[in-house]
């Protein structure tokens, strides 16, 4: 007895000093504060847990590892101290005197693993993050309690090594990987080289970021996601080297990388020879993404069986713990290739929980009756797509079919949670909202959620505030089921001009599912008590974000008043609403920059900071420009569908581009309506010249807030 007493004490005593990394969190978050701070960490069977108390004056936190304990620290920060660390928000003073529990705080979940990111958020937010923003996102990720995130930047390295062991020429590397903003769909297998090449200097500080990243997640505990060999080669390698492949086919236009047979001996080889580059640079992984056949590749002649039974042996040989994480997106995983996987073998992520769940809820468009079967799963949200702005949500969505998961037969092998958005840094109270559910035991309602998640964001409760927030919590936070769109209501402002739009990008939706004069209402309630508030940093993203939205909404509303005018033929009234439609552009464009985050100069110059050799500079900037307007060539834009995909409503691109469309439009209509003759509009050479172009946009706020959203206001609604 005496030997495991002192067994568990050792136990303990080592536990202790692996609360080096979280303790280093604290501080970057709470400077000297942080010193105040006892951590602790105690390992518990079956259950994930922190616990906040009172310490003889100071705050404690305990819990069974760092990343419990960061989630514990940013629970208390929301809920006792006041303070809301948010996308917008990242540094924050804390209180030089600590608010300390009345009572202790604990929470616990079985769920064990929380999830995040999608290949695509890695173009459409982070394609251009340098090693500080890095840093703050680590942070982040384990202050809401994120253990399994995927982590594909520098992955390029590794096909760099891999191809020039098999003879290719730098040249040749550089025709198969993508450019910088495109690397997200090169590595889920949809096109080669679009976007490069690149320089030797981004492979070099890829690798460089990579390791930094990897090495943080695993100190804090949080498990990279690295990707593992899907098939994918490049589409010459049967030409070059005599494999034996087969075309998946093209993606939007795109040709797609070729897949390597499975039954061809040079799969295991090639294989095994990705994960020992992989593991020469980033190391072993306890979990690899692997997707094939994403959005739609052909699978023609290809066994699926055979196909997944190959990819799941290639991982097991470079790590035989190794699970394979797979998106549930449309079509994939296939049933045949995946149902004869061991248990426990793979992860998967149902992508779309909140709109298009798979894991066996009848009411969805993509239901799969027996869910997963025996494979384990995530419940996630993917929110957003192409990194659009604009608030949007199913929080009764979010929070009914959490519970309602868990409970059905399917949740059985429900492991956890996850958040799977294209886009990020926007609308952050839903990725509060889902990253809290697994520490709930009890169900809720977005109501009484919505009262603590004011008062942490504001560091107060607010009547009117709360007002404004039951509005959108009941409107554009409550998309119905049915709506035609793919994430945000899109704005038209960054539309193709045109009459009657219905949608800004292929696959999106304009159509309002609720009265735009909610969205209005909710943005007055805050307007009536900015004097109050002015100061809090959370407060002024909100208030513009919302009042953006309203106007967003109103231009919505006067496109089909102009529409109407159109039909109607009445050339008076047409001048008269696009001219406040685009005044209501030009107000947008001075709202938006008075916030950093809402700026199209913040992006491009991410972008440009990362080189110092202008010809790198122009590459990066042209990647940026182009992933937001064209996307692809003219083929991928106009026939694959893409331009406006990744639209922004932001400041400068409203200006500079979506601004000089609809004038044009609306002047050339003017003209053609009078009877004279107008010559089509090339709006790809327009957009494309933008990409080209080198004008330097603000990326640091301009105006005062609060003033500047009164005045917009009063010009777009009127007093």
């Amino acid at each position: 007895m005496k030997r495991i007493q002192a067994f568990i004490v050792l136990l303990y005593m080592c536990s202790l000093a692996f609360a080096g990394p979280v303790d280093s969190l604290l501080e970057r978050i709470g400077g000297k504060t942080s010193k105040n701070i006892l951590t602790e960490i105690v390992p518990q069977n079956g259950k994930d847990y922190f616990e906040v108390s009172n310490q003889n004056g100071k705050l404690r936190i305990k819990g069974n590892n760092p990343i419990s304990i960061a989630t514990g620290f940013n629970w208390y920060l929301k809920y006792t101290a006041g303070v809301h660390i948010a996308w917008n928000n990242l540094n924050q003073s804390l209180p030089s005197n600590l608010p300390l529990p009345e009572k202790t705080i604990r929470q616990e979940t079985d769920l064990h693993l929380r999830y995040y990111l999608n290949y695509c958020t890695f173009s459409y937010s982070m394609a251009f993050w340098d090693w500080e923003r890095w840093e703050k996102e680590i942070d982040w990720m384990a202050m809401h309690g994120i253990n399994l995130s995927l982590s594909i930047t520098g992955n390029e390295v590794v096909w760099y090594n891999l191809l020039k062991r098999l003879g290719y020429t730098t040249d040749e590397i550089n025709g198969f990987v993508s450019g910088p903003a495109f690397m997200a769909w090169w590595q889920m297998n949809n096109l080669e080289g679009w976007g490069g090449p690149n320089p030797d200097e981004w492979y070099k500080n890829q690798e460089i970021l990579q390791k930094k990243i990897v090495t943080r997640m695993r100190a804090l505990g949080i498990e990279p996601v690295l990707p593992g060999f899907a098939g994918m080669v490049p589409r010459n390698i049967g030409e070059k080297l005599g494999y034996s492949i087969s075309d998946p086919g093209t993606w939007c236009s795109f040709d797609r990388p070729a897949f390597l047979n499975p039954n061809d001996p040079n799969f295991d080889k090639f294989a095994d020879m990705y994960y020992e580059e992989m593991e020469k640079l980033y190391g072993k992984a306890k979990y690899y993404a692997i997707d094939p056949f994403h959005e739609g590749g052909s699978t023609k002649g290809i066994n699926l069986d055979a196909a997944g039974k190959t990819i799941m042996a290639a991982m097991k040989r470079a790590n035989h713990e190794a699970v394979w994480v797979a998106q549930a997106w449309q079509a994939n995983p296939r049933p045949t290739m995946i149902e004869n996987l061991n248990a426990h073998d793979l992860l998967v992520l149902d992508l779309y929980s909140e709109k298009k769940p798979q894991w066996g809820d009848s009411d969805s468009e993509w239901y799969r009756p027996q869910g997963y079967g025996k494979h384990n799963w995530l419940y996630c949200m993917l929110l957003n797509f192409g990194g659009r702005v604009g608030l949007h949500g199913r929080m009764d969505s979010v929070i009914d079919g959490f519970y309602k998961a868990g409970q059905h037969p399917n949740g059985k092998t429900l492991s956890g949670v996850g958040t799977t958005p294209e886009g990020i840094e926007n609308n952050p109270v839903m990725f509060e909202l889902l990253y809290e559910l697994p520490w709930r035991k009890e169900k809720f309602t977005k109501e009484e959620w919505l009262k603590t998640y004011i008062k942490a964001r504001y560091r107060m409760f607010d009547e009117t505030v709360y007002e404004s927030w039951l509005l959108l919590a009941q409107y554009p936070y409550n998309c119905p089921a049915g709506y035609p769109g793919e994430g945000t209501v899109e704005s038209l402002f960054c539309a193709r001009p045109g009459i009657n739009l219905k949608r800004v990008s292929t696959w999106g939706s304009s159509i309002l599912y609720y009265n735009s004069d909610y969205t209005r209402q909710a943005a007055e309630k805050l307007l009536s008590v900015a004097h109050k508030l002015r100061d809090n940093a959370n407060f002024q993203y909100d208030l513009v974000d919302i009042l953006r939205q309203s106007i967003a909404d109103k231009g919505n509303d006067l496109s089909g008043e102009i529409g109407k005018a159109y039909k109607d033929k009445d050339i008076e009234k047409f001048k008269t609403l696009s001219d406040s439609f685009l005044l209501a552009i030009q107000c947008q464009d001075r709202l938006l920059a008075t916030q950093k985050d809402f700026t199209v100069g913040n992006w491009l110059e991410q972008a440009k900071s990362l080189s110092q050799i202008d010809k790198n500079k122009d590459l990066y900037e042209w990647n940026a420009r182009t992933l937001i307007t064209v996307w692809g060539n003219k083929a991928a834009s106009e026939q694959g569908g893409l331009h406006d995909y990744s639209s922004r409503e932001w400041n400068g691109i409203l200006s500079g581009l979506y601004y000089k469309r609809w004038k044009l439009f609306f002047d050339n209509t003017v003209k053609e309506m009078q009877g004279e003759t107008v010559s089509p509009v090339d709006f790809f050479a327009m957009e494309e010249a933008w990409t080209h172009e080198k004008k330097t946009y603000a990326n640091k706020p301009e105006g005062d807030v609060v003033q500047t959203a009164t005045e917009v206001y009063k010009q777009v609604f009127g007093d």
